[in-house]
Formats: structure tokens, C-alpha cells, sequence
């Protein structure tokens, strides 16, 4: 009898799982926290120390390391979106309008994740000097151009900025379904715990009684 429970109760719990996105998905979602968090942290310190010195280098080094990440991150989360993912729909509840914002943030974010690297990138190239990536140094590929540089470091620092603000309503907006709507969007993009992990309250209430 308490093993029909079980199963029973299993099966509904994995159902009402259905409406998180794949395990997929959610892991290159929060690589892509991760690498960006890296991202502005490193840009951030560097700020705050000598831009000559070995820690200003390491610096630089995580954040295009990091950068380079990102776009590929990106790039894996699209083709996996479009081809494989599980997309789990809005509640029924959201509005049309919340349900296009959401989109439109979602579409502007994979936009800057894909064009800040490249902003980036291209700055350190017209330096006309070598670089690290990675492993590997990186030969001077293009002759110094100061005027080019200026615009991809301008046009970088106002994608990170717009980027950020992006990132704090999309963020936002999560933590306001969470706490105060409390329909279920956050959580479709949480890490799934086992059917297991979320009965063990219920079946421990279930062997005391």
C-alpha cells in the first residue's frame, strides 16, 4: 500500500515538473549567469587597481576569456532552442502584454549576449598588439586604429550598461512572479530536484502517522 502512495504520488510530482524548461536549457542558463557575473566583476576590479599592473593583466585576461564564453554560450543556447528545447508556456494568468515584455527583454539579452564579446573582442584587436586567450597568444591580426577602438569601447561600455539594466528586470521580474504572484515562472527555470527529494516530507509524515 505505501508503495502505490509512493508511485502515485511520484508520478503527480513529476508531472507537475513538466512545466520547467529542459535540463538543458536551465544549465546554459545559469552557465550564463556564472560567466557573466565574471564578466562585470572583473571589469569592475580592474577599475580599482593599476592598469599596468599583473593583477590588471589577469584581470582583462578572465574578462575576454570569460567574453569569449559568453558568445559561445549563446550561441549553443539559440541552436539548442530552436532545435531541441522544451519551452514551457506562460501561465494562463500572465497578461499578453507581460507575456511580450518578457519576450522582448528575453530577445534584447541574447542580442548583447552575442554582440558584447564582439564589441569587446574587436576592441583588443585594433590595439595592433598580440593578446592572450586562453591558452594560446593571439599575433597582432590588425594595424593599430585608435578611431575604430573608441567606437567599439564606446559602443561595449554602453551594451554592458544596457545590459545590466536588462538583467535587473529580468531578474526583477522573476523574483516579483516568485514573491508576489507566486504563479510558477521562476521556478521554470530552476534546476530540477528528483521526485524523490520533494516526497521525502511527505513520506516522512506518512511513516510517523
Amino acid at each position: 500500500m505505501t508503495k502505490n502512495l509512493e508511485s502515485a504520488e511520484t508520478s503527480t510530482v513529476a508531472t507537475q515538473a513538466d512545466d520547467r524548461f529542459d535540463g538543458t536549457s536551465i544549465m546554459l542558463h545559469w552557465l550564463t549567469v556564472i560567466l557573466i557575473v565574471i564578466q562585470f566583476s572583473s571589469a569592475w576590479m580592474r577599475e580599482s587597481v593599476d592598469h599596468h599592473s599583473s593583477i590588471a593583466a589577469s584581470l582583462l585576461a578572465a574578462h575576454l576569456n570569460s567574453g569569449v564564453l559568453v558568445w559561445v554560450a549563446g550561441v549553443a543556447r539559440l541552436i539548442w532552442r530552436h532545435n531541441f528545447a522544451y519551452l514551457p508556456p506562460f501561465p494562463p494568468s500572465m497578461p499578453k502584454l507581460q507575456q511580450t515584455i518578457a519576450k522582448v527583454n528575453e530577445y534584447s539579452l541574447y542580442v548583447l549576449l552575442l554582440v558584447q564579446p564582439i564589441t569587446g573582442l574587436g576592441r583588443v584587436l585594433f590595439r595592433g598588439q598580440p593578446f592572450d586567450l586562453f591558452f594560446w597568444q593571439v599575433p597582432a591580426l590588425f594595424e593599430e586604429n585608435d578611431s575604430i577602438r573608441h567606437f567599439l569601447a564606446e559602443s561595449h561600455e554602453f551594451g554592458a550598461k544596457a545590459l545590466l539594466a536588462l538583467i535587473g528586470l529580468h531578474a526583477g521580474a522573476a523574483l516579483f512572479h516568485r514573491l508576489v504572484l507566486r504563479d510558477g515562472v521562476l521556478q521554470r527555470m530552476l534546476p530540477r530536484m528528483s521526485a524523490r527529494a520533494k516526497l521525502a516530507p511527505v513520506l516522512a509524515k506518512n511513516d510517523a502517522e
